[in-house]
């Protein structure tokens, strides 16, 4: 049998080989010398809900007391987790103590979860209380804190630096319970605290 013959008496199985063949040499061809795909330029959190310009936040535990409020220049609503995006905060976090001063302070950047449970302040951060009753004035500088503002709790990997009155505390890596005012530092930590003033009689 000479290949005529045989291709002749075998002609669609021939056929459905010669597509297949010449299907997988064009699509080889195509991913050759097509295009690079297309890389995205977009940089950023993901398109917002909504944007707000210079407005005022307030949020509440269970209870329906403050937990914190905030002002800032420019706030963006993320679309599909509803949390929040605000440029150069000004934040006050409650005592809800009679008697007992808010911390005041401000972060270069905060993300606000969609319950307001979870509030993260990116940057510099800085914190300060005014003096109340026996105990005297007092600041925070750190960086990059996450806070938990329904339970007045903050902690922060960075390193922090605390002053009051006299005394001075720092160190690397902080946890802090404003209720409390249990203040922990993790790590290098170093302290100054000279002896009270005794009160005059």
């Amino acid at each position: 049998m000479n290949l005529r013959t045989y291709l002749r008496d075998r002609g669609l199985l021939v056929a459905i080989a010669l597509v297949a063949a010449a299907t997988g040499a064009t699509q080889a061809l195509y991913w050759w010398l097509a295009p690079a795909p297309r890389v995205s330029d977009f940089v950023g959190p993901p398109r917002s809900g909504y944007t707000l310009t210079n407005f005022r936040l307030w949020s509440y535990d269970v209870d329906g007391q403050p937990s914190f409020n905030m002002v800032a220049p420019h706030l963006e609503r993320r679309e599909n987790d509803e949390s929040l995006y605000i440029n150069t905060p000004k934040f006050e976090l409650p005592s809800n103590q009679e008697g007992v001063p808010p911390w005041l302070g401000d972060s270069l950047y905060a993300w606000v979860d969609k319950s307001g449970t979870l509030l993260k302040l990116q940057g510099p951060v800085y914190m300060h209380r005014t003096a109340f009753q026996d105990t005297p004035a007092a600041e925070i500088h750190t960086s990059d804190v996450t806070a938990w503002p329904k339970e007045n709790r903050m902690e922060t990997a960075a390193a922090a630096h605390m002053v009051q009155g006299d005394s001075t505390m720092s160190g690397v890596g902080m946890r802090a319970n404003l209720n409390t005012n249990h203040l922990e530092l993790l790590d290098e930590s170093h302290g100054s605290f000279p002896p009270r003033k005794k009160k005059s009689s």
